[in-house]
Formats: structure tokens, sequence, C-alpha cells
């Protein structure tokens, strides 16, 4: 039997994914947000993906710094064992912007009148519209 989403889960999940490069890693990161810190197994059971595709999607997650991750100490022998967490969703958008700054100021410079200076400054409120 197969459990559908709620309105806003899938609109949380569209939005994210609007800043990821996947599905898939919008599913871990949002599952990482709400659980703050877990395992792969518990990824893996919680998101329903694929245990290598959530195993490769962590690593390419940790290396974009979308994640972060941290060794569990532990006397037993076997894979390494990492609890995983995500990044603020802000520094998510921060970095968002700065791409899309830069891609919005490479076509404004198609003009000729470049000088060097930046056309298009996206700025983001870190205390959500509060003075």
């Amino acid at each position: 039997m197969r459990t559908t989403r709620s309105p806003i889960n899938k609109n949380l999940e569209n939005a994210v994914n609007e800043l990821l490069d996947s599905r898939a890693e919008c599913r871990i990161y949002i599952y990482l947000l709400r659980k703050n810190r877990a395992r792969s197994e518990e990824i893996i059971r919680g998101t329903k993906l694929h245990p290598s595709t959530v195993r490769e999607l962590l690593s390419k997650m940790y290396e974009n710094r979308i994640i972060s991750r941290e060794k569990i100490k532990t006397d037993r022998i076997g894979k390494n064992p990492y609890l995983y967490g995500a990044v603020s969703p802000l520094l998510l958008l921060q970095r968002r912007v700065k791409i899309i700054e830069s891609r919005l100021n490479t076509i404004a410079s198609l003009t000729g009148k470049t000088n060097g200076s930046k056309y298009v400054q996206i700025t983001i409120d870190s205390q959500g519209g509060k003075s």
C-alpha cells in the first residue's frame, strides 16, 4: 500500500528541490532536517530510497557541504558509522543566491557597459523581516 504525502510535505519538497540537484537529495535533506541527525540505515528506512542511492548521495551531499557528518565512536567492526545532519536552510539559500547572482550578472554584462560592477545583488534577511 502506497502512502501519499500531505500537500504541506509536497510543497516543502518542491521548494527544497529547487535548491538541490534531485528529488532523492531533497528527500534526504528534509529527512535530516526533521530528525536533526541520523545514520545511513535510518535515512534509508525514513526516505524509502534504495540503499546504494542513499549512500552515494550522502557522499556527494557531504562533498558539496549540503550535509555534515560525524564519525560515531564504536567498538564494533564494520563500515564507517557516521551521523549525518543537514546544514541550515538559510545557509543553503545563501549559497544558491550567490550562484543566481553570478549568472544574472553574467547576462547583464552582455550590455557591454560593464566596468566590473555588480548589476544584480540579492539580499536574504536572516532576521525574517524583523527589526
